[in-house]
């Protein structure tokens, strides 16, 4: 047995020439330890100076775990600053939409307002036609030898306030009288033969028609002129 331990440790055979696998594989095995003591030694060795106030070699798993820590720090604040956004948002969409229902209700006042009221300046206006028209008619009563040209007199100044009260307000007369007949604002009651005007001249205004501004009220009634040849002799239209 001392024997063999000896060959072993002087790395030779027994009985051989001093070389084979035996051999070779004890000094490929001695190499590796060797190799791993200085590796070890290394390792402790660069330990110590780190320790000694040298920093630490990072490894690649640290690494990679900082520079997730940085990404998810970064991810934190965008979500953060996404999140306040998102709340700011939240609070204009809040504030408008109560500024457009208080604007709807007001809104929906004025119209039910201006349904209702609408008119008011022209009532206002015409009280005071009626009230000279209610003194017109008084006067006539009143008087025993009142004629008929006074109460004329009176009539017309009553509707010359009235016209001036509704042409205030924008509502004026559509001029029809000698004119060429217009569908838009006239409407033909019948025809007459009238070589004196071209054909289909307004040579007669049964009822005046009305505008307010550029809208219009009531069609003038008229009655227009054909050629004297194939006239319908005042027939009137539907």
């Amino acid at each position: 047995m001392t024997k063999n331990s000896d060959d072993i440790e002087s790395g030779a055979e027994p009985g051989g020439s001093g070389e084979g696998p035996q051999l070779t594989g004890t000094e490929e095995l001695e190499a590796a330890l060797r190799e791993a003591l200085e590796s070890k030694e290394a390792r402790e060795s660069a330990h110590a100076g780190g320790g000694q106030g040298g920093e630490e070699p990072l490894s690649m798993d640290k690494i990679t775990i900082q520079a997730l820590s940085h990404e998810l720090q970064g991810l934190k604040q965008a979500f953060e600053e996404r999140g306040a956004e998102l709340e700011a948002a939240k609070d204009r969409y809040l504030r408008l939409q109560a500024e457009f229902e208080n604007f709807r209700r007001r809104s929906l006042k004025e119209k039910q307002e201006s349904l209702q009221y609408g008119p008011q300046n022209l009532v206002k206006d015409l009280l005071t036609t009626v009230d000279n028209l209610e003194r017109a008619i008084e006067h006539s009563e009143q008087s025993a030898d009142a004629d008929l040209k006074s109460l004329l007199q009176g009539v017309e100044l009553v509707q010359r306030e009235l016209l001036g009260t509704l042409g205030h307000h924008g509502v004026v007369t559509v001029e029809a009288a000698g004119l060429p007949f217009d569908p838009s604002v006239h409407e033909a009651m019948g025809q007459v033969p009238d070589a004196t005007v071209p054909p289909n001249t307004v040579v007669e205004v049964l009822q005046k028609g009305y505008q307010l501004r550029d809208r219009l009220l009531r069609p003038a009634r008229v009655i227009v002129s054909t050629s004297a040849a194939g006239g319908s002799g005042g027939q009137a239209k539907d």
